[in-house]
């Protein structure tokens, strides 16, 4: 069965339209999905393209899954180009969905694989995480899984904002106060220029859901910081079919840690300094934007010793105050059995 656009629809470019569902909702890709993989400028043969190049290219837009032998190009640059695209073609479509095609990458490794491909992918699969909520806020706080983001503390709010948006913005000098205070440390806030999604904006994501320019609100108590914890327990249903709860919380209080989960390398770097007990500066604890506690429903899911006990996750920013959230971290990182 095909998705099809609908009134309320989200995320139009990630492409899900293309391609189709099995019963439970997973998604397979299509020859028009890998079109569009092939449409990207990153393999649209360049004005100075040889005509191997070109053929290749024409022949795989015609079957996008046939094999092909980019050996013979000209440009040994454009010949490596097309061998990566392939292999990740190959190793995507061994799977029958694209959740189990994502699930496998990150466990087997995904080095020689263009990040660009793998935000596609992790947007499509995250896309059909998703399918049915009906709450803007959740379907921005989960942009933040496959987009990354810059960070503001101020007012009492955590802001994260789109990091391509407002970089793009600073580019056109059309960046507003919060734009420039997303860019620059320490400068001073004045007029929120940036929408924050909340209950008055949330109306108006449908139609902008595409554009990524809101702005997310995930400090302590708003609606955004609960909103990050139901993205990511959809997509550990959906992929997993795992079911849990996660909630916000302020501080880590538990004597008995046991368990955590990095959601981006800084928090990992953080928390495993913690976890080992080595110092660290009140500065670097300053980065962690976001923790939360997952409980997983189902014991026989989790390795004997973690049964009843909670999961710890973490959310920071960098020094130069982006979020570059990684939840492939969760397939790799939980305490599954």
């Amino acid at each position: 069965m095909s998705s099809v656009l609908a009134p309320g629809d989200f995320w139009i470019a990630a492409g899900h339209h293309l391609c189709d569902l099995d019963d439970e909702g997973r998604l397979r890709a299509t020859p028009d999905l890998w079109r569009a993989f092939l449409a990207r400028p990153e393999l649209v043969p360049p004005p100075e393209a040889c005509d191997a190049e070109r053929a290749l290219h024409a022949a795989l837009m015609a079957e996008p899954l046939a094999a092909a032998d980019p050996t013979a190009l000209a440009d040994p640059d454009a010949a490596e180009n097309w061998q990566v695209f392939l292999r990740f073609r190959d190793r995507v479509a061994a799977h029958p969905t694209l959740e189990a095609a994502w699930v496998a990458l990150f466990r087997e490794g995904v080095a020689g694989i263009p990040p660009i491909f793998l935000q596609m992918l992790t947007q499509l699969v995250v896309r059909a995480a998703l399918n049915g909520v009906s709450d803007p806020v959740v379907l921005r706080a989960a942009e933040c899984l496959f987009r990354p983001q810059r960070a503001a503390i101020t007012q009492g709010a955590t802001l994260l904002a789109d990091q391509e948006i407002v970089d793009s913005r600073a580019e056109d000098g059309d960046l507003g106060p919060l734009g420039r205070m997303l860019t620059e440390a320490g400068a001073p806030p004045r007029e929120v220029e940036l929408d924050v999604i909340g209950e008055d904006k949330a109306h108006l994501y449908w139609a902008r859901s595409d554009a990524h320019d809101f702005a997310l609100d995930i400090a302590e108590k708003r609606e955004g910081a609960t909103a990050l914890g139901t993205a990511i327990a959809a997509l550990l249903r959906h992929v997993l079919g795992l079911s849990v709860t996660i909630r916000h919380v302020p501080v880590i209080e538990d004597k008995n840690w046991t368990w955590h989960v990095g959601l981006d390398a800084e928090a990992t770097r953080i928390a495993n300094g913690l976890w080992d007990g080595k110092k660290i500066k009140q500065a670097e604890l300053a980065r962690i934007l976001w923790l939360g506690v997952m409980e997983i429903a189902d014991d026989t899911r989790i390795i004997p010793r973690m049964r009843g006990k909670p999961v710890y996750l973490a959310l920071a920013m960098d020094v130069a105050q982006v979020v570059r959230m990684k939840p492939q971290n969760l397939i790799t990182g939980l305490p599954l059995s």
